[in-house]
């Protein structure tokens, strides 16, 4: 492996082709026209597909096909794109399928999104938040892993920043091959052999002889595989300083970069915070949360947007110390998410605020 000066959007490209992707379609959307652009130039050196589709519907419609045959398969859009996917990615999840799915978001105002979803029925997608290019490089091939293991949906959560500055970064080699073939993939083979697999969100039994589908097994099962990969994945989270901060300070994504910068130096100045960087967002690192809250006279949380993941972090701390959201949304004229609030100065002068009312409180 060697290091080079990669847009965001490249590296992350070139980090899902080397774990293994061999299936990708978009449709163009900023801040994710270019992994589009870097996919389709990648993908054919290895034998792979891109497809620059329709509309976000047959992009999401495509990569479920893809997925269905056992090819590690990826989309991906911003939230509005995404949006127009989430019946397809219920059903996805219904049906037990990996997919890797990118949102290079505007902002963070797509957090409930990606953590609860908007389609239908009981599912959850597991959602990783890199904080830089770097980091987004080393959990591609997380995304793509975890997905095959619990054969779910994986949602890479990122923003203008990660998909558009520039890092040196080290990009493993492409992978020969996609997926080890699944016992479950329509790949042809059982096609008129009396025993030809189905993949649907209905299950994977067939209506025979006037028998219909026993929906609630299916459903059932889907609640127990999704309750056994929720437990099975150990959440991942960044702490710094936690141990005897008076207040803490839970930030994901691009904002926790600044977030620690004012943590570390109001740590050089003597002043007792602490930062918390979820890098689950599903399933959250509760327990860290919990348990550094425990100590702390005050808890807060900066988000790029009007105060989501604020409400997981109430119900990690469940009254252990007040919760203060120090966020808020942040936006150039384009409205993606460059913001102008995102400075060391400023985020610090929130803290300072938070702290002196813990002093000042009874």
């Amino acid at each position: 492996m060697t290091y080079r000066l990669m847009e965001g959007s490249e590296a992350i490209a070139e980090a899902m082709v080397a774990a293994g992707c061999r299936f990708f379609a978009g449709y163009p959307m900023t801040p994710f026209t270019e992994v589009l652009e870097h996919m389709a130039r990648k993908l054919p050196a290895v034998g792979g597909v891109c497809m620059n589709a329709e509309s976000e519907l047959e992009a999401v419609g495509m990569a479920w096909g893809a997925a269905a045959t056992g090819t590690a398969a990826a989309t991906g859009s911003t939230g509005q794109g995404l949006s127009l996917m989430q019946e397809s990615l219920s059903e996805i999840c219904l049906a037990r399928l990996p997919l890797v799915v990118l949102n290079m978001a505007r902002a963070q105002g797509d957090y409930w999104q990606a953590t609860r979803g908007g389609g239908h029925g009981d599912y959850r997608h597991l959602v990783l938040a890199p904080m830089d290019i770097s980091e987004a490089v080393q959990l591609a091939p997380l995304a793509f892993s975890l997905a095959a293991d619990w054969r779910n949906p994986v949602l890479v959560f990122g923003d203008y920043y990660l998909a558009h500055t520039s890092r040196s970064v080290e990009v493993p080699s492409p992978s020969p091959a996609g997926l080890a073939p699944a016992d479950w993939a329509l790949d042809g083979s059982s096609g008129g052999s009396g025993h030809a697999k189905l993949i649907s969100p209905l299950g994977d039994a067939k209506q025979r002889h006037g028998v219909g589908y026993d929906l609630s097994l299916h459903y059932q099962d889907c609640v127990e595989a999704t309750r056994a990969m929720l437990e099975g994945v150990n959440p991942m989270v960044e702490t710094g300083y936690v141990e005897d901060a008076d207040v803490i300070v839970v930030a994901f994504g691009t904002p926790a970069r600044y977030v620690r910068a004012a943590v570390r130096e109001m740590r050089q100045d003597g002043i007792p915070v602490g930062f918390i960087r979820p890098i689950t967002l599903v399933p959250f690192p509760a327990a860290a949360i919990a348990s550094a809250a425990e100590t702390a006279a005050a808890v807060a949380v900066y988000e790029n947007n009007q105060g989501q993941m604020v409400d997981d972090v109430r119900l990690a701390v469940l009254g252990r110390a007040p919760v203060h959201f120090i966020g808020g949304l942040s936006l150039d004229s384009s409205g993606f998410g460059i913001a102008p609030d995102l400075d060391v100065a400023v985020i610090r002068s929130r803290i300072e605020e938070v702290l002196r009312a813990a002093k000042e409180a009874p």
